[in-house]
């Protein structure tokens, strides 16, 4: 239903749209810039710009599940109501917030390949983030796992998404890293993510264009969360002691 526009650039910061719903639900646009929670990392926050010069504030951004709907979900509650089907909106997103994420999954992204080991779950936050490993009887070194990650960073490789058929992707699970969550089958394409020369895996994220743009990181704690399971959190290391 929806255009997004964030998948062939992830860098755009706002656009106009035209809205096709308008409910208790969320809004739904004929297009946009908004990415919808979703593999762990947070929906846009952001503003809708509407047709007679107002600000509505979104305060998230999801998928309906009955039909994978975006929906641009107000700040405020029944917020929605005051907009009209058919009318036209400038959509913006909160730009700063959504750089962080970027540059956070990258990161992830790069963590993954640093660690080899399949991937069982992680979380995005604006300035922090974790990946689960599936690593019975080994818990990697903080400072080892610290030192490759930022040295894969600084040497600036370049982060393209492009796209794979389904059948493709099925003949290539070892592009699948997440244990508990898969992407979809039976689709004609599946988005890929390429850091090159580093790591190539199915993801639908929003990413930074270059490594480098992450800058550097810590790795501020590696947890054992049972007999399999291993825990690796990191952090800008921007502002910390």
């Amino acid at each position: 239903m929806t255009e997004l526009l964030f998948y062939e650039d992830a860098y755009l910061k706002q656009c106009e749209a035209r809205v096709l719903e308008a409910g208790d639900d969320g809004i739904v646009l004929d297009r946009t810039v908004f990415y919808p929670l979703g593999g762990g990392q947070p929906g846009d926050t952001g503003t809708l710009k509407l047709a007679d010069g107002s600000l509505l504030a979104i305060g998230g951004t999801r998928r309906r599940k009955e039909d994978g709907a975006v929906l641009h979900v107000p700040a405020e509650t029944n917020a929605a109501r005051s907009v009209q089907e058919g009318e036209q909106v400038v959509a913006s997103i909160d730009w700063e917030r959504r750089h962080a994420h970027m540059r956070i999954h990258t990161c992830l992204h790069l963590l993954s390949a640093v660690i080899p080991a399949g991937v069982t779950g992680g979380s995005i936050r604006h300035d922090s983030g974790r990946l689960d490993f599936d690593l019975p009887g080994v818990t990697p070194d903080r400072v080892d796992v610290e030192t490759k990650l930022n040295e894969l960073i600084s040497k600036g490789h370049a982060v393209t998404p492009r796209w794979i058929s389904g059948d493709e992707l099925d003949a290539r699970p070892e592009l699948v890293k997440t244990m508990s969550v898969a992407p979809p089958r039976g689709v004609p394409r599946v988005r890929l993510l390429d850091i090159a020369g580093v790591d190539l895996q199915a993801c639908g994220g929003t990413h930074v264009a270059n490594t480098a743009e992450i800058g550097p990181v810590v790795v501020t704690k590696i947890e054992n969360k049972g007999a399999r399971n291993r825990r690796v959190s990191i952090a800008f290391a921007e502002g910390r002691p």
